[in-house]
Formats: C-alpha cells, structure tokens, sequence
C-alpha cells in the first residue's frame, strides 16, 4: 500500500466519524425542536439555509477547529415558491457525499393536520406559504404536494403528531446515539456540597451522608479531604456505612434507568454533609466510579474544595 492509499484510507474513516444530517419537513412538524435536541447531543446545528449553500456548511464539519463536535445537522428550506423541484437541488447534496463515504442521512418531520393547526393557533405565527396567499389549510395542502419527492427519499420519517419535546429527543437520541444499545444517553452531575452554605438550586436529587461518621472532629484528619484515602477508610470503616454505600449505589443504579428513558438530557445528583469536606466528597468519589463503570456519562463537582 503506498502513500497515497494510506492517506485516503485515513480520510475515508475521517469522514465515516462525522455525520451529516438533513433536517426538512413540514412546517409545525418540530423541525426547531429537533435541532435543539441535536445540539445537546453535541451536534454543530444551523437552520433555514437553502439547499445551494449546504455543500459550504457540510466542509465546514471536516476543518481542524470543528472535530470536537459528531457532526453537523441542518435544517433545509424547500418549500420557497421559486423551487419547482426541491429535489432537484437536494439531490447532489446526497450523491457527492455518499461519493467520498461521507455519512449522510435526511430526517423528514411531518404531523397530521390538526396538530400543526393547533400548534400554529398556539404560537400565533403564521405558516411561511400564508405569505404566498394561501389560507393555512391551504398552505398544509401545498406543502405536502411540494415536499412530496423529497419524503420518498428519506432515511428517518418521524410523525410528530401527539409528541411532547420529550418524547421528540428520545426518539432522535434512540436513532442516533452513538453508545452502545442500551446504554445510558444521560448525562449525570454528582456534586457534593456542604448543608451549612445551602443544597444546589440546580439539584434534582438530594442525598444527606450526615448519618456517616464525621472527620472533622478527629484533629488528626480535620484538615484532609474525602479525596484522600486516609479519610474514605476512616468514614467506611464499620459495617453500617458499608451498607449504606453500597445501598445509595444500588438506588441509583435502579432509578438512573428511568430518568434515562423519560428523555432527561441531565440529571443533578447532590450528595452533602455538613462542611462539604469529607463524608459528601468521599461519596461523590464513590459513586463517579462506580455509575461510570456501568456506563454513565458523568460530570462530578465537589462545590466547597478549594480545587474543583
């Protein structure tokens, strides 16, 4: 194999990392909502370009400063009254990206009638082909008609029709997730935090280690952390605080999974003691490991520790 064929092979498994994603539909279907789900999900989005500038945006995504993000996703415009064939200008967007192995999709958003009137009668804006002349029921009519090729060739048709926002980013995050089947999409925030400067505004769950046995009143360990291990045997060393470890680890890991499946893009779990030195620091230590070994994608912070 010479030079050249190492170096296209490496281009070519560049490009199979990097997704690109199509976002059109009809109007009303969720399509803002749907770009705001890929964003959290570390996506660079942008919304309502037309298809002729789309090549520009999708290069973008293989420049040095964009690798950090999984792809790009963008939200077409085809139903301008100019366009006599959407299709026509979608089209080779998909055949030159699939030429370089590039990993191209087109997601299609559509709701039945009565929702999209209903979501159009809630918001007060008006439907973009209205401004064309037509009344809503009409502009529904000639949306479909005008979008109809573009529909035939999706790889994703999601109806929207009775979906909440949750059930919209559950949906995204169950066809496009990049982890293993099964695995947690969740990220989870485990803080400790010390109760005399007040519990986290952003917490979603609160759990008090007070009950465990306190350094603090042992000069020798006063000035540790729960990060040394000097002060996670002291706190552990008796059966009780084994068991209550062990059975807080044991709750998390039987809840995690259904706040996971409501669609949650985060979870804040505060652990705290009094000064939030020792017993909270030595559990968040405890528990990090342990949920990011079954899978969980972790952020941890230790609030009160000079050094977060």
């Amino acid at each position: 194999m010479d030079r050249h064929e190492i170096q296209n092979k490496e281009e070519d498994t560049k490009n199979n990392e990097i997704e690109i994603i199509i976002i059109t539909g009809l109007s009303g279907s969720g399509i803002s909502t749907a770009l705001q789900v890929f964003e959290d999900m570390n996506f660079f989005t942008t919304d309502g370009i037309p298809a002729s500038i789309a090549p520009e945006l999708i290069n973008l995504a293989y420049k040095p400063d964009m690798q950090h993000f999984r792809g790009i996703v963008i939200g077409i415009d085809l139903k301008r009254k100019y366009l006599n064939d959407p299709l026509a200008e979608l089209l080779p967007i998909f055949t030159k990206n699939r030429k370089q192995n590039r990993k191209t999709s087109l997601i299609y958003l559509e709701a039945d009638d009565d929702s999209i009137i209903k979501r159009y009668a809630s918001t007060r804006r008006p439907h973009p082909l209205e401004q064309e002349g037509y009344s809503l029921e009409n502009a529904l009519i000639e949306e479909k008609n005008r979008l109809a090729k573009i529909r035939s060739i999706a790889d994703h048709i999601i109806n929207t029709t009775g979906f909440s926002i949750h059930d919209l980013r559950r949906y995204i995050q169950k066809l496009f997730s990049k982890t293993v089947e099964n695995a947690p999409s969740m990220w989870v925030t485990i803080m400790s935090f010390g109760y005399k400067y007040g519990i986290p505004k952003d917490a979603d769950l609160v759990f008090d280690m007070r009950c465990l046995p306190n350094p603090f009143f042992e000069p020798e360990l006063r000035e540790f952390t729960g990060l040394q291990q000097k002060i996670v045997d002291y706190i552990f060393k008796d059966e009780p605080a084994q068991i209550f470890r062990k059975k807080l680890l044991e709750y998390l890991l039987a809840t995690l999974p259904a706040y996971d499946n409501e669609g949650r893009y985060r979870l804040c779990i505060a652990i705290g003691c009094t000064g939030g030195y020792h017993r909270s620091v030595a559990m968040v230590e405890y528990l990090a490991k342990n949920l990011m070994q079954n899978g969980y994608k972790i952020i941890k912070e230790h609030k009160q520790l000079p050094n977060k």
